[in-house]
């Protein structure tokens, strides 16, 4: 029998679900997450590949706004839910997914997909790059101090009941939108994702606690969202405190957040995980090896329009390159292209017959785009080509952002 694929029906869901999880190792998530990915899925942006009544692949993208860097908020594509079932595999179903919905992307005017990779040797050969990293940290609190800045005691904090507190923390996270690319601002239902806690999901920890940061006015500047692991062995207490969230805008209500972390009773580590790589508390500890902070790959994000999602961020210096892309799965952005850039804010990006001056795929300049990985490093690993001498240190400096771009969630 020929496999069909087909735009996903509402009442389709639960067996396109099931598929998904089976695909993922075929462990039911809790009735909680299955509740809220229903209620997210944008049934007419997700795919299914049927072989009679059983569905054997799938993919669903997110109608998301992503920041990149000078603090527009782009359309993206949040790619998700991408499985094939074991009994159909090296039949082309991944690969026509991709093919599928990169074309409907296109044709939705998004510039930029994004995703999340449960295996990175994936998505290379579809044009993605990694463009973020994530930071993880085991915070020894027995053995490490920190150093806080002023103004850090005059910051109030308030335990806080997690759903009561929602409409604070978003408003503190939209405002940090704009300084630092690749934060999905959240559409509406997305302010749920944060506050899952199924019991099923704590491993042993607490209900999930927030703590809100405060002004003498009663302005919330900050939150943390944690959970608390007790544990005890023959020498007495061993518990570790586990970190959801923690997200301020200034220096002192930051520092009072992890301070309040690192205080809690009956536990001597503070665990982290998802947090930006230039996180303000790797300065703050007075050891940063007895945090043990770790990285790893993150977002992974894929140029659709290449001209569009060019122009849609700003650059950090004045650049004037042509560069020659490849791309064999997307072919309307192979070429060559002339990106100007006023390293003010305008920036522009067209087809041109003009000698290169950079050689590049469409992954390197994923990656690039963000502004946390530079052209450089990727030319040290054979991955971008200079043909005029001065070229590479000219768009390295121009794509480079000031902060690390961040993904603090998944999807």
């Amino acid at each position: 029998m020929a496999l069909e694929m087909r735009v996903l029906q509402a009442d389709e869901w639960d067996v396109w679900y099931d598929h998904l999880e089976l695909a993922f190792g075929g462990v039911p998530e809790t009735p909680q997450e299955r509740k809220l990915y229903k209620s997210l899925t944008e049934a007419e942006r997700s795919l299914g590949v049927w072989d009679g009544d059983s569905c054997v692949g799938s993919a669903g993208s997110f109608d998301f706004r992503l920041s990149v860097p000078g603090g527009a908020v782009v359309p993206a594509a949040g790619v998700t839910m991408v499985g094939v079932s074991p009994t159909h595999r090296r039949r082309g179903v991944l690969r026509s997914l991709m093919r599928r919905q990169l074309d409907d992307i296109r044709a939705g005017g998004e510039p930029l997909a994004v995703l999340t990779a449960s295996d990175p040797a994936i998505y290379g050969r579809f044009g993605y790059g990694i463009g973020t990293y994530a930071l993880s940290l085991d915070m020894d609190t027995t053995r490490i101090r920190l150093s806080v800045p002023p103004g850090t005691d005059e910051v109030r904090l308030r335990l806080v009941d997690p759903q009561q507190a929602l409409a604070d923390c978003e408003r503190v996270y939209a405002a940090l939108l704009a300084g630092r690319p690749g934060m999905p601002a959240r559409r509406p239902g997305w302010e749920r994702m944060p506050l899952l806690d199924a019991p099923g999901m704590r491993d042993g920890a607490s209900p999930l606690k927030c703590v809100v940061a405060e002004r003498e006015d009663g302005e919330v500047v900050g939150y943390a969202r944690y959970r608390v692991k007790p544990d005890w062995d023959f020498t007495g207490s061993d518990g570790k405190v586990e970190v959801n969230d923690l997200d301020a805008l200034d220096p002192a209500a930051c520092a009072a957040l992890w301070r309040y972390l690192f205080e809690i009773d009956l536990t001597w580590t503070v665990r982290a995980s998802r947090r930006p790589v230039d996180d303000p508390v790797l300065h703050l500890v007075s050891d940063v090896r007895r945090s043990r902070p770790r990285t790893r790959d993150s977002l992974y994000v894929r140029l659709v329009d290449l001209s569009a999602a060019l122009e849609a961020r700003t650059y950090g210096a004045p650049a004037d390159v042509v560069l020659e892309v490849e791309d064999a799965f997307c072919p309307w952005n192979a070429g060559r292209w002339r990106l100007v850039a006023d390293g003010k804010g305008v920036a522009r990006c067209t087809r041109t017959e003009e000698p290169a001056d950079l050689e590049l795929s469409v992954r390197e300049l994923g990656s690039a785009y963000l502004g946390g990985i530079t052209l450089t490093s990727l030319a040290a690993a054979g991955l971008v080509r200079e043909l005029r001498a001065g070229a590479l240190t000219e768009a390295s400096r121009a794509f480079a952002g000031d902060v690390a771009p961040w993904l603090p969630h998944g999807f």
